[in-house]
């Protein structure tokens, strides 16, 4: 997190991944970059990092325990984070100052990062897999554009009114192909999403949104184990629908009303994307507390591998009581 921007770009970060994942056992790594996305249905990812000097990518690396394990009772556990390795907001341009220190917006596909190495090392007893989506939101004339209508994986069309609003494509994205190409039955997505994540919970608690009670307990329970403390806020599909309402598309990028709950509506826009899909889904913002004082602190590696244990524990419960 706290590498220069023009050091860590996608191209040098899908680096360094291999680098940190390198030794462990039974992990299998692999890319998808540039138009090659395109093929994949990953548009979203692309749209973001077309116009960047290095090419938008997604890296995914696979995990399975040792044949036996958990008694044939595996589930699939998927890791999506959001790598947005720069920030300029696209056309739609930060400004007064707002850019800086916007190295940190890869900062959820650092906690992922960290928590799929720290349960692949402990010997973790399912399936693994870790999705990290990688772009640069930088402007040229190829940059994507206000008014653009994306088809992103899950098959959905998307009517830019933001490109400001770009980690929530490179989540759908990762998160559809989670579901629909990997199989995962439970994923967990971390992204730097929102500056008002920290209006919501502050800058010491994470936002937490799920589509399954039994999952946000879990993860609060793991915040407090970990110190990672995160806060749930409301999933509420029927009350956010019509923030992101197009007359050209399914859905907007980004919400009509800024004073509507816009942290939870912008989990919400990740959750359309698996419709459809019978997945658990956990969603954490950690805008706030994945970076203070121009520094990054480290926080969701804790939480997200506390939380993978603690689901884990409670579906090995569930199936020991059926």
């Amino acid at each position: 997190v706290d590498t220069p921007p023009t050091e860590l770009n996608p191209e040098a970060y899908a680096k360094r991944i291999r680098e940190l994942l390198k030794g462990l056992p039974r992990v299998k790594i692999r890319e998808i970059e540039g138009a090659k996305l395109l093929s994949e249905k990953l548009v979203g990812i692309h749209s973001v990092g077309r116009a960047a000097v290095n090419a938008p990518r997604m890296v995914i690396a696979q995990y399975s325990p040792a044949r036996g394990d958990a008694a044939g009772k595996r589930r699939h556990f998927a890791l999506v984070g959001k790598g947005v390795t720069f920030d300029t907001g696209g056309l739609n341009l930060k400004i007064s100052g707002s850019m800086r220190s916007m190295k940190c917006d890869m900062g959820g596909s650092a906690a992922v990062l960290g928590a799929f190495r720290v349960l692949v090392q402990g010997g973790f007893e399912h399936d693994l897999t870790l999705i990290m989506c990688l772009a640069e939101n930088a402007i040229d004339a190829n940059s994507y554009k206000p008014d653009d209508i994306l088809t992103v994986h899950s098959g959905k069309t998307v009517e830019i009114n933001n490109t400001d609003a770009e980690g929530r494509l490179l989540l759908i994205d990762g998160v559809s192909y989670a579901a629909r190409v990997l199989g995962a039955d439970t994923i967990i997505d971390a992204a730097t999403l929102t500056g008002a994540q920290m209006i919501a919970t502050g800058q010491m608690h994470a936002v937490i949104v799920s589509n399954d009670g039994a999952a946000e307990a879990e993860l609060v329970a793991a915040g407090t184990t970990s110190g990672d403390l995160c806060h749930p806020l409301p999933f509420a599909p029927e009350f956010y629908k019509s923030e992101f309402e197009s007359v050209v598309a399914d859905m907007c990028n980004s919400v009509h009303n800024r004073m509507n709950a816009q942290t939870a509506c912008a989990a919400q826009f990740v959750y359309w994307h698996l419709e459809g899909t019978d997945v658990r889904w956990c969603h954490i913002d950690l805008a706030g507390p994945a970076f203070r004082k121009n520094r990054g602190t480290g926080y969701g590696v804790a939480l997200i591998s506390q939380g993978v244990r603690n689901l884990a524990a409670l579906d090995a419960t569930e199936q020991a009581a059926d």
